[in-house]
């Protein structure tokens, strides 16, 4: 199987150089009305002329550019005496057959946007690409960079043109944020299942893009599964590859069904359970490596214990030909601590009035056999944001016909919204904004409660910038300048903020929670970051009762989720419940509970949860640490 895999791999590599040939061959062609000729051979004299065209007076009367994002073929700008230069041209098309062949220049590190590189990270990549020939199994400890790595190779693939259709899956939570990343900062603009493209034609949608990021929960569901797998990629990603690990599932199955011609899976652990997942994962980048399951079994697994390994030098050996794991202790990338503040805020009874009947009204709607279930997640956590994000969406709810049937209801809570004023979360946010004039970045969800704080801010005088992403990008960089140089306060939406390098900010409050606890990883990695070399502070503010304050306190007190390492949560989450959203655990528990001391008793039920979910990560990242900790940086 391994040598008919290497056979296969010289086979397309031959392809690849024709079509490549060929398509410079058409180009020139287009351009000249003629066949290129080969390169004669070169006399003393024809090498003296090449080396020192000035002294022969051959001056060259057309010019080349090289265009790398449309794929690098060179493009004749000016006609001239192509007969005299004939040879010039021919030399360009060696060089770039060579450049596409070879990988020992890493071509797009000049292309990236806002990314600090890092040596480990170029040779990750070089290696990728030059040894393991696009497929790999990539296991950073977490905050080191993979998504970097892998969008790295991806945009070095794109600008070879070896690399025409892509797709990356991730779980659900994680979509936005790799299209994000990879537009910002690799220069790519993929399509994605959060797309309203996908909601309106799912089955298109796989056909008719070639640049993709998809929830893989939903490429595998049985209503994608099979447009997923008919398409061939020339690149496929796959992030937190742990979840894929056991091969009776789904995720497995449809990464093994693709018709793939690079791969890369990423993971932090790649061994969870047992050595057998690392066998599944190998698998899938290069069947054969490790031989049979009953053979590899018996060669590198002790009898009795499936987490054991044996004849460990030659396991290394093997895992060698796919694997890079780069560890905090080998780069040494140290970051500062950070230190995290919660205040729970006391309600007026204006306050109490709204979030108890916005709470009825969603109780309605989730019940409610043809209303979505979104709709009152989305309601609630409105409601635990401000009495501006809570208006615009009734006011969405009350111009959508579909919702007509709850009008009255909706009618008596835009009322009592409108008799709020200034909230206790707003009240304790002046406080914190005045102990002092260090910069502060306020993160918010909603652009309703972006424009409530703006209108609070500019009644008690305070100076701010405001950035989200309704903005032009020339607007955008004017508030990020006002912020750093002018003003102390950033009022920012979390999409707004994606990508920018804000460590010159050491500050960040929490106005509202998103219920993924990503997301709020996500607002922290904005300051908290390489870069950042003063201690970090974080202010987390909900309404007592809210279920932003029942989400704190399981993350906060039974986790510590506030001094985890950057994508460790993630971790964490991914031992709780690999089918479920962690939002929609928290909308499932709140459905089921009446009265306040049952979603307490449940919310407690999760904690636990939560604790047993951390062990069980801290469990795996020892038995990593003890089979990866060394031999296997790049």
């Amino acid at each position: 199987q391994k040598l008919e895999q290497i056979t296969k791999t010289l086979i397309e590599d031959e392809q690849e150089h024709n079509r490549i040939v060929a398509e410079i061959e058409r180009t020139y062609q287009e351009k000249t009305g003629q066949k290129s000729r080969e390169l004669p051979e070169k006399t003393e004299k024809q090498e003296i002329a090449i080396q020192k065209p000035e002294e022969k007076k051959i001056k060259p009367e057309i010019q080349f550019t090289y265009n790398f994002d449309s794929g690098g073929i060179p493009e004749l700008l000016d006609t001239g005496d192509f007969e005299a230069h004939n040879h010039y041209f021919t030399r360009i098309q060696g060089e770039r057959i060579i450049l596409t062949r070879s990988f020992g220049e890493i071509l797009c590190l000049d292309l990236l946007h806002g990314v600090k590189k890092f040596d480990y990270q170029v040779e990750t990549v070089r290696k990728t690409l030059e040894f393991f020939r696009g497929r790999a199994l990539l296991c950073d400890e977490v905050g080191l960079g993979k998504t970097i790595e892998a969008g790295m190779i991806l945009k070095e693939y794109h600008l070879r043109k070896l690399a025409k259709r892509i797709l990356i899956l991730t779980p659900t939570s994680l979509v936005e944020q790799w299209k994000v990343e990879m537009e910002e900062k690799i220069g790519i603009k993929f399509a994605s299942t959060s797309d309203e493209s996908f909601s309106s034609d799912p089955v298109g949608f796989w056909k008719q893009n070639n640049l993709i990021i998809a929830s893989i929960s939903l490429a595998k569901s049985r209503k994608n599964f099979d447009s997923v797998i008919e398409n061939e990629y020339d690149l496929v990603i796959i992030d937190e590859a742990h979840h894929i690990k056991n091969k009776t599932t789904q995720g497995w199955k449809l990464v093994n069904s693709l018709k793939k011609k690079f791969i890369l899976l990423l993971t932090a652990t790649p061994v969870q359970n047992d050595l057998m997942e690392l066998y599944n994962l190998i698998t899938l980048l290069s069947p054969g490596t490790l031989s049979t399951p009953a053979l590899f079994k018996k060669e590198f697994v002790e009898k009795n214990d499936l987490k054991k390994p044996k004849n460990m030098d030659k396991l290394r050996e093997l895992l060698h030909t796919v694997m890079i794991r780069n560890t905090r202790a080998m780069v040494d990338v140290k970051l500062p601590p950070r230190y995290a503040s919660t205040y729970r805020t006391d309600q007026n009874q204006v306050e109490k009035a709204v979030y108890s009947k916005a709470d009825n009204l969603a109780r309605m709607i989730y019940s409610d056999e043809f209303s979505s279930r979104m709709i009152s997640m989305n309601l609630l956590s409105a409601a635990g944001s401000s009495p501006g994000a809570l208006m615009l969406s009734l006011e969405r709810m009350k111009n959508n016909p579909g919702y007509i049937r709850f009008e009255s209801n909706i009618e008596d809570l835009l009322q009592e919204c409108k008799k709020v004023g200034t909230t206790g979360k707003a009240s304790t946010l002046l406080q914190i904004i005045r102990k002092n004039s260090d910069k502060k970045i306020i993160f918010t969800k909603y652009i309703g409660t972006l424009e409530y704080l703006a209108e609070l801010l500019k009644k008690e005088k305070i100076p701010f910038a405001s950035f989200h992403g309704g903005l032009s990008t020339a607007e955008r960089e004017r508030q990020i300048d006002l912020f750093e140089n002018e003003v102390s306060i950033l009022l920012t939406s979390e999409v707004g903020s994606e990508g920018r390098n804000l460590q010159f900010c050491n500050t960040m409050i929490n106005f509202d929670l998103p219920w993924n606890p990503m997301q709020i990883e996500q607002r922290i990695g904005r300051i908290h970051r390489i870069g950042q070399n003063r201690n970090v502070f974080i202010f987390n503010l909900a309404q007592k009762g809210s279920l932003e304050d029942y989400i704190l306190s399981v993350l906060d007190q039974k986790i510590n989720m506030f001094e985890l390492v950057v994508g460790e949560i993630g971790m964490i989450l991914g031992h709780l419940d690999e089918e479920k959203e962690f939002p929609d655990i928290i909308l499932e528990l709140w459905a089921s509970s009446k009265g306040s001391g049952e979603i307490e008793q449940k919310f407690d039920q999760l904690g636990e949860s939560l604790v047993n979910s951390k062990q069980e990560y801290l469990k795996t990242r020892e038995l990593d640490m003890t089979l990866f900790a060394e031999d296997f940086e790049v």
